[in-house]
């Protein structure tokens, strides 16, 4: 019994009223935008049949992602982070209507998929550094790693149930019934975030602009065990996600019921690992942590790949999930412990680069393997290419792979560097 409640996941951080607004908001936008993450492709699949059409909803959305990400971490170190959320969180509802409207339409039009691609893709940019570096303002650091795990589980509830609704409203209902509950969603999302206290800038604060995010660049470079986190994910989304291709999976297994399923194994995966991440506050070398979740992604995905019907596809994807997780979780440490609060919002600016461009890159990557090569090679290369990655970082990077919480120095590590 004394195990089972260690590994009990850890709800201290929700005694805290604006982490749990904050909580409740993220899990009901992200139930919405599964729905739309689920509608557009198969949108896509509708109007072009084309898996390069698909894949490059990923072109779409790379460069505002990389641009205004930067951007949206320097504005989150000068300003209110709870307003910027807000805007933000508007912006796109208005988006999704845009998705709706289309959808409407006698004959949609492909360029608007496209255009909210990228739209969407910039306003995350400048949304989600804001996001991140609320959380260690919300919480105390002793409470950091259950925070990340919270919020792992909010991303994970929406992006179980939004798949699966997703799926079945696109066929059952269309893809205009899926825009129109997705946008729904962002107005409660809304109201709950218009509930949060205010997040002013701290007192180093600085006016947002092109060298402060090259200071932030040089902090980053500066600590090994950042850079890290950064290649190794950047290596894992870019080489081994298949996310664009689960509509064509689906038809290659023959099981087009399935759909909305693909897309919610990843998350109950991870799920799996948030409900019984109580274990994670006794792990303390977070480096090899990360490496060895990465590996196992890169493995199961490749078995993905050659899964012979849905059923251990399904398998693989949960595994593959839940390895997902804990990579996740222990990077999510490692950035919230360490980073300093003034410069927390420029480097979650590049942290979103580093968990956002690989896995939008990898849908095109994805996409053309599949067109060159075949959908299973191209997969199962993905994944075989992943783990070559992993090993070649856990090789190069000795700092990264002896990086142990306890000995290192969060406070003082780099400072240098950031106010050069």
């Amino acid at each position: 019994m004394d195990r089972l409640r260690e590994l009990r996941i850890d709800g201290r951080p929700l005694r805290r009223r604006d982490f749990r607004l904050l909580t409740a908001s993220g899990v009901i936008t992200m139930f919405g935008s599964f729905i739309t993450i689920v509608a557009v492709p198969f949108q896509l699949k509708q109007l072009t049949g084309s898996y390069v059409a698909v894949g490059a909803v990923g072109v779409a959305e790379l460069v505002p992602m990389v641009v205004f990400g930067l951007w949206g971490g320097a504005i989150a170190d000068a300003a209110d982070r709870r307003r910027v959320i807000l805007w933000c969180e508007a912006a796109m509802a208005t988006c999704t209507a845009g998705l709706l409207v289309n959808a409407l339409l006698p004959h949609p039009a492909i360029w608007p998929l496209y255009l909210v691609a990228a739209a969407v893709a910039a306003l995350d940019g400048l949304q989600r550094p804001s996001l991140d570096a609320l959380i260690p303002r919300l919480v105390p650091r002793e409470e950091m790693t259950a925070a990340n795990a919270l919020q792992g589980l909010r991303y994970q509830i929406g992006a179980i149930a939004g798949p699966a609704v997703g799926g079945a409203l696109v066929v059952a209902a269309g893809v205009p019934a899926a825009y129109a509950i997705d946008a729904l969603t962002f107005l409660a999302s809304i109201a709950l975030l218009f509930a949060l206290r205010p997040v002013p800038p701290s007192e180093h604060a600085e006016r947002p602009s092109l060298a402060g995010i090259a200071r932030g660049a040089r902090y980053a470079w500066s600590r090994p065990e950042l850079l890290g986190t950064y290649f190794v994910d950047l290596a894992a989304m870019f080489l081994a996600m298949p996310m664009a291709l689960f509509p064509f999976v689906a038809d290659e297994l023959h099981a087009r019921w399935a759909l909305g399923l693909l897309y919610g194994a990843l998350p109950a995966g991870a799920m799996l690992v948030s409900l019984t991440s109580g274990w994670a506050s006794r792990v303390h070398h977070h480096g090899r942590a990360v490496l060895i979740a990465a590996g196992v992604w890169g493995l199961a995905i490749a078995a993905f790949g050659a899964a012979p019907d849905i059923y251990t596809a399904l398998a693989l994807l949960v595994v593959a999930g839940a390895a997902d997780m804990v990579s996740g979780l222990f990077r999510s440490t490692i950035w919230n412990q360490t980073i300093p609060d003034h410069l927390r919002g420029r480097l979650a600016g590049i942290e979103l680069l580093s968990y956002s461009i690989g896995p939008t890159a990898g849908q095109l990557r994805s996409g053309v393997m599949a067109g060159l090569t075949g959908l299973r090679p191209a997969i199962v290369s993905g994944g075989l290419l992943c783990v070559a990655a992993v090993a070649a970082c856990t090789a190069l990077m000795p700092g990264f792979t002896a990086y142990d919480e306890r000995t290192s120095d969060p406070a003082t590590v780099g400072l240098d560097a950031s106010r050069n």
